[in-house]
């Protein structure tokens, strides 16, 4: 059995040494830097070069640097005041106007320059750095950093992705995980999906069921046990995101996909069909305004994104019984509403008032765009890729969009066409050359400004996902292509070499014990499924 695992782990020390080899010629960072020039200069990093900051807003940046390559590298760098030898520099740009997010880039035989007007861009500069000394050659204990000058600033601000826990739940070492990866790949939005038909999977206090009862099941099994994050995980999430430059964005589902919270506060149901039940919150009842306004103060402290996601999609699937309701029916009566279509914009409007009132922005599915919402205070994430109509219509209003269509940007999706389980949509599927070939800049041309287009994100739903293998299939190597789409401009992208600099990506997924689907066809790892009750529906095509 000895002998397997050191055969297992020399196979793997030798695809890492070849493909950290293939991809020396190529600058190494993803996403791509906008300008990139590689020179002759070499720099020799050891445990004795000094991290040097002269500004303090860049210690703490400094100080993550320090953290990651002792965790990577086992090289123990100290902070030291300035002095006149090689050493890892963080400095405050001289050039006047820069977006947020920018920097530059220098290594030399003098060392590393970091130079940045304001934290998030020494942050993402300290990032590309981390990606070429974790790719270079290490001799005795120093690490030998090939000359490169790089400036760089991101082409949108939203660079997002999406995790569903309520179908199955990761934990908090699994999303530490995933935050490492996103600032790896510097994405800054963390979309948590945390309420739905399943499982609810944070605590609020004042409604303990809701974790306690709701929290009970997963998609595969609904006799699991209660899995949820406590506040204090939530804060603690939260924090460790915002070290490293990610927003954390909740979503408590509403009106529909409420099944797991009636679950625990059935007075609140506002019914459902046969394949949902209990699908709704009850939009008739003043009684449920003041509950799920009551769960929203709690959310808004938790997080200070200032942003609360309330889905606000797919309510169709479950109200059927609002029309026979007796408190809706007074309620469309009273307020002179036509239909249940009605009844939910009515519904949305009322949640979006008070997450207004708690100063916080209201982001919800396209399929609020005709909801009549505030175009100041909302946020329209477009995910129907066969109604660009939606699309147009949403930003012919004036909404700030979030482009995250299910082609190709919905990681549950397959991404080989040997793969069995997972979705397609009309025989397509989501390959990682689809997922690096999206650009934001496409859609420009239907903006009524410049900036209404926020950027993009992926989304990954957790019905097939039962492990953290298949997670990390699903997600790795595409969080890579993901993150050049969202950051390069779209006009210099270019796949092929995308690929050369993937080879030494794969190499750190190697090291790191990542289970990730390999799009080179030397060494493939088989799809990781676990099969069980509701698998196979998503077997098909749609």
């Amino acid at each position: 059995m000895m002998k397997l695992k050191i055969k297992a782990w020399s196979f793997s020390l030798l695809i890492m040494a070849s493909r950290m080899a293939s991809a020396q010629d190529h600058c190494p960072v993803i996403p791509a830097p906008l300008t990139v020039l590689k020179t002759n200069s070499l720099f020799v990093l050891t445990s004795n070069t000094p991290i040097v900051s002269d500004h303090a807003a860049f210690k703490p940046i400094a100080q993550y640097l320090q953290e990651e390559l002792l965790k990577t590298q086992q090289m123990t760098l100290s902070m030291q005041p300035a002095s006149g030898m090689p050493a890892i520099r963080f400095v405050l740009s001289s050039k006047k106007k820069l977006p947020a997010g920018a920097y530059s880039l220098e290594i030399n035989k003098d060392g590393v320059t970091i130079a940045a007007k304001e934290s998030a861009g020494a942050f993402y500069g300290a990032v590309s750095l981390l990606q070429v000394i974790r790719q270079s050659k290490r001799t005795k204990g120093s690490l030998s950093l090939s000359g490169w000058n790089m400036e760089d600033q991101p082409a949108y601000g939203w660079r997002g992705f999406m995790l569903d826990e309520s179908r199955h739940f990761f934990g908090m070492e699994k999303v530490k995980s995933i935050l490492d990866w996103m600032a790896f790949y510097k994405l800054n939005k963390f979309h948590w999906h945390l309420t739905d038909e399943p499982a609810w999977r944070i605590e609020i206090k004042r409604y303990p069921k809701l974790a306690l009862v709701g929290g009970l099941g997963n998609y595969t099994n609904e006799f699991a046990p209660a899995q949820y994050y406590t506040q204090e995980q939530v804060k603690e999430v939260v924090a460790y995101a915002a070290a490293r430059f990610i927003t954390v964005i909740p979503e408590i589902d509403m009106p529909g996909h409420a099944t797991a919270a009636n679950k625990a506060y059935p007075e609140f149901s506002g019914g459902g069909a046969p394949g949902h039940p209990e699908f709704t919150f009850n939009p008739g009842k003043e009684g449920t305004y003041t509950y799920l306004s009551n769960i929203l103060k709690e959310t808004n402290v938790l997080f200070p994104s200032a942003m609360v996601h309330l889905g606000g999609d797919e309510v169709s699937y479950g109200n059927q019984k609002w029309a026979t309701d007796p408190d809706i029916l007074s309620l469309m009566k009273d307020k002179n509403l036509a239909g249940t279509k009605e009844v939910e914009t009515y519904f949305m409007k009322r949640m979006a008032d008070s997450l207004y009132r708690m100063n916080a922005r209201l982001l919800v599915w396209d399929e609020m765009t005709d909801g009549d919402l505030p175009k100041d205070k909302t946020i329209i994430f477009w995910w129907r890729q066969d109604k660009p109509e939606v699309l147009k219509s949403a930003l012919n209003k004036g909404y700030e969009t979030v482009l995250c269509p299910r082609l190709p940007l919905y990681f549950d999706f397959v991404q080989d066409s040997t793969h069995r389980y997972g979705r397609k949509w009309n025989k397509t599927y989501n390959p990682l050359e689809s997922v690096y070939a999206f650009s934001g800049d496409d859609y420009q041309s239907q903006a009524l400004h410049k900036n209404q287009i926020l950027g993009i994100q992926a989304n990954l739903w957790t019905e097939t996902v039962q492990t953290e293998q298949r997670l990390d299939y699903l997600l790795f190597p595409r969080i890579a292509a993901l993150a050049e789409a969202a950051w390069s401009p779209g006009k210099g992208k270019d796949f092929s070499q995308f690929m050369q600099r993937l080879k030494g990506h794969l190499a750190l997924y190697e090291a790191d014990a990542i289970y990730y689907y390999d799009p080179f066809p030397a060494h493939k790892y088989p799809e990781p499924v676990k099969v069980g009750k509701g698998i196979k529906r998503f077997n098909t095509e749609l």
